[in-house]
């Protein structure tokens, strides 16, 4: 019997039709290189851990030994990186795999900087190095059973007892919650306020689970974690963060870089699907070559096109410290809704091909799905924007 036909689309194109990238600054372009070194490393093992649901952490402590991780975050002993070699980053990590990019997301954009912007002198000389190298995994722990969209609305409490405090209640969804060392735990204190601490993995009472049975993301560990009574010390509290507001600050500094993300997911669909057409046979002739592959591919890419310049636009103001919240919770839906299309355009150009991992589409389809959810709905950032268009907030009870 003849073998089975093969076909090479996993190799990167970089397709960037307007040369939205060609003047990016030779600094920033090598961390994408870093970048891409690193995912050239591991392409050979992403299918399999995600298909077993296997996180590798020696992924996140290689991360952090080629200073990966930080996501642009600024503090004592950090590499700077700016807002653009941060999503360039984040936009290679995602081409390769969305669990890989979230690691860099959690570890880097939640964490980290949550301890750079509200821990003490003694927090981050204590942390933030050993986060950035990989040395020690962090969490953050916001997301309630409960409470998603309405973070706001957290019942998580924080009560003092003597010098220090007692933290009870639920989290879920917490990336490196149950396989790591710290979990940045926002809680509600006894006068209403959220406040940030620094729960120790360890600490008695302390209950994670791995949540098993996901469909996205398989490839990193989410935790749905208890909170029995922990016992902290006083100085665990992030003495910067005094409301839900700074908790806001923490995730509108990482908005942009879930478009990034959406970005890198777009990116592989599109390519992988230019180069399946190349070299897929129907009917005689490569499906490249018929009137419908082509327009389905031009669709493709207008719609990355658009993306990549939504986000090279946004990373310039975000250098100049021009961009609002609200212009990043656009880029958020836009880049998000953008990608769904993109891989649902992927996967059905593929055909029965399409569902298989060693193709890649139906891995970044459903993790797509995932993107589209986390750090602010569709619905809530789409609110967000048009709050700011009107002048009124359709989020009941605000």
């Amino acid at each position: 019997m003849p073998a089975l036909a093969a076909y090479d689309v996993l190799r990167p194109l970089d397709l960037d039709f307007y040369g939205v990238f060609d003047d990016v600054p030779a600094e920033d372009r090598s961390w994408h290189e870093r970048a891409r070194r690193f995912t050239d490393s591991i392409a050979d093992e992403v299918d399999t851990a995600w298909d077993h649901a296997e996180y590798p952490l020696v992924w996140a402590r290689r991360l952090g030994a080629l200073d990966l991780l930080t996501d642009g975050v600024t503090g004592p002993g950090l590499t700077p990186m700016s807002p653009l070699a941060a999503g360039l980053v984040g936009m290679e990590m995602h081409r390769c795999d969305g669990s890989v990019g979230t690691v860099v997301a959690v570890q880097g954009g939640l964490a980290l900087r949550s301890i750079a912007m509200f821990g003490s002198p003694e927090q981050q000389r204590e942390w933030l190095v050993p986060l950035a190298r990989g040395e020690r995994l962090g969490a953050f722990a916001l997301t309630e059973p409960e409470h998603g969209s309405d973070a706001v609305a957290l019942t998580t409490t924080a009560r003092r007892d003597g010098d220090g405090w007692v933290i009870t209640g639920r989290k879920k969804w917490i990336g490196n919650g149950s396989v790591g060392d710290v979990t940045v735990t926002w809680a509600r204190d006894e006068e209403g306020r959220v406040r940030g601490f620094l729960v120790p993995q360890t600490a008695p009472g302390y209950i994670a689970e791995t949540i098993r049975g996901k469909g996205s993301l398989r490839s990193i560990h989410q935790a749905l974690i208890t909170y029995d009574h922990v016992r902290l010390p006083a100085d665990a509290v992030l003495p910067g963060a005094r409301s839900f507001k700074d908790t806001a600050r923490v995730l509108a500094a990482t908005r942009l870089g879930i478009a990034w993300a959406a970005v890198g997911h777009a990116q592989a669909v599109t390519e992988i699907a230019v180069q399946y057409a190349r070299q897929r046979h129907q009917f005689g002739r490569a499906i490249g070559d018929t009137q419908l592959v082509q327009e389905r591919l031009a669709e493709m890419l207008s719609i990355l096109t658009s993306l990549q310049l939504h986000v090279r636009t946004l990373a310039e103001r975000d250098a100049a410290g021009t961009m609002r919240p609200e212009q990043a919770s656009l880029a958020k839906v836009t880049a998000t809704r953008g990608a769904r299309r993109i891989a649902q355009l992927g996967r059905d150009m593929l055909g029965g091909n399409g569902i298989l991992l060693e193709y890649g589409v139906m891995r970044h389809f459903a993790d797509i799905e995932a993107l589209h959810t986390y750090e602010g709905t569709e619905s809530v950032q789409s609110l967000i924007v048009g709050r700011d268009l009107t002048g009124h907030s359709a989020f009941s009870g605000h």
